[in-house]
């Protein structure tokens, strides 16, 4: 007989069905507490589980999600490669739209430029250059240029693959503006190699080329070809190989010639001839064989409001006065450097204040090397009356100087504060106080050394 329990005065069978109900219930109430915080406990408890439960399935839907895109993407380059690699007849305009495709994906992806590159995209584009549409030489030329933004790899695959001397045969054939400005920008980011600097310079076609482009001034358009050209010789300058080549094409006088029509190239320009005269003996020559070379560049030491020119016209200067010889230091006396570097050495910046410390040291070392005193044969009471004489021409001509120079200097700092102040928005009574002359007169009568 089955076993029962008394519950309430009932016989209730432990098999029976309310009897499992029952325990069934108690098990399931079994440890529950009535505790209201612990029940708020419990359901923050539940809602969290919830997010992060949530949360995971997000994290493997945007897994699986960016892998399709992924894998889409990649099966996208692939498309536009074979395209581009079709040599079938008749599909030209094919090869067009995917030269136009790659300049699209890889303008703004380094990830394409480098799938795009190792699928193979960088021959077909360059066999394109031979096109005779100027819709798909166009589309070629700024797919180059976009494939070498930033991947140093693809810039020498470019050059390897042949596309300078397509390029050469481009401007021989006389480009369209379009074309020419698309070449351009393809200089300009191919010689940002230093593998390819040599190779861009050592075309004769190159260089002639960016200098025509950067003396063009027909339309506004044509302002960005004429930086982008700039820039480009600027990195061809770079290397010492391309210094003759940059020389005989005539680069000098038209850098010197930019700084006084326009200042808008003039940083680069002075950059451009910081470059030859540093690591080329031909660029230093050229500049002092130029006419008006010193006095252009000493007058750009007055540029006040262009710190960075002042200080590129100061490297100039003194890298040729420490390598040139003694007629190009008298060159420079004799068109006014010494007034130009004693302000500058009070009013430049850090850098043009050294650099025109340096310069003023080795003029003065060219000016001591030339004072020789050569004694006549005779008696020495001669000699002794001739040197005294001499010692007093000196002393007088030093005075005459020295007074010069205080002169230049105090009109230097009062033109100096007066700028300043207009500057500050001082009104225009203010003048310097007593203190300050006081200063300036003591430092230019003690401090100040004859150069």
């Amino acid at each position: 007989m089955a076993k029962c329990e008394v519950l309430n005065g009932a016989r209730w069978s432990v098999f029976s069905a309310a009897g499992f109900r029952r325990r069934l219930l108690e098990a399931m109430l079994c440890g529950v507490s009535n505790d209201p915080r612990r029940q708020i406990v419990e359901r923050r408890s539940d809602r969290l589980a919830d997010l992060l439960l949530v949360e995971a399935r997000d994290l493997r839907s945007r897994e699986v999600a960016e892998k399709r895109r992924k894998m889409e993407a990649f099966e996208e380059l692939q498309s536009v490669v074979r395209r581009l690699q079709d040599t079938e007849e008749g599909i030209h305009r094919r090869r067009a739209e995917a030269a136009a495709e790659v300049r699209r994906l890889a303008k703004d992806s380094p990830d394409f430029r480098q799938s795009l590159a190792l699928l193979g995209a960088i021959p077909p584009l360059v066999a394109l250059l031979d096109s005779d549409d100027s819709d798909s030489l166009i589309s070629a030329l700024y797919a180059l240029l976009n494939l070498g933004i930033g991947n140093e790899a693809n810039k020498s695959a470019i050059v390897a693959a042949g596309a300078i001397q397509k390029m050469v045969s481009l401007i021989k054939s006389g480009p369209t503006p379009a074309a020419e400005a698309a070449i351009i920008a393809n200089f300009l980011g191919l010689s940002a190699l230093d593998a390819n600097k040599a190779i861009i310079g050592a075309s004769s076609d190159v260089i002639p080329f960016l200098l025509n482009a950067f003396r063009s001034s027909n339309s506004i358009s044509s302002t960005q070809s004429q930086e982008d050209a700039l820039r480009a010789l600027y990195n061809l300058s770079i290397s010492p190989a391309n210094g003759v080549a940059l020389v005989n094409a005539g680069i000098v006088p038209c850098i010197l010639s930019a700084l006084v029509d326009d200042t808008e190239f003039s940083e680069w320009s002075l950059a451009v001839l910081c470059n030859l005269v540093a690591a080329s003996p031909e660029g230093r020559r050229a500049v002092s064989r130029t006419a008006d070379a010193f006095p252009m560049l000493i007058d750009v030491l007055h540029w006040s409001d262009f710190p960075r020119c002042q200080e590129k016209a100061a490297h100039i200067l003194m890298v040729m006065a420490h390598k040139s010889h003694g007629v190009e230091r008298a060159a420079m006396a004799a068109a006014g450097i010494t007034s130009a570097l004693l302000e500058l050495t009070l009013m430049g910046s850090t850098l043009a204040q050294k650099r025109a410390s340096l310069i003023l040291k080795i003029l003065r070392e060219e000016k001591g090397k030339q004072v020789v005193v050569s004694e006549p044969l005779g008696s020495c009471g001669a000699s002794a009356s001739s040197a005294a004489t001499e010692e007093e021409e000196e002393e007088e001509g030093v005075s005459a100087e020295m007074r010069a120079v205080r002169k230049l200097v105090k009109q230097s700092l009062q033109s100096n504060m007066r700028r300043i102040a207009r500057r500050a928005n001082f009104p225009p009574e203010f003048s310097p106080s007593d203190r300050f002359r006081e200063l300036t007169a003591s430092s230019t009568s003690k401090s100040l050394t004859l150069w």
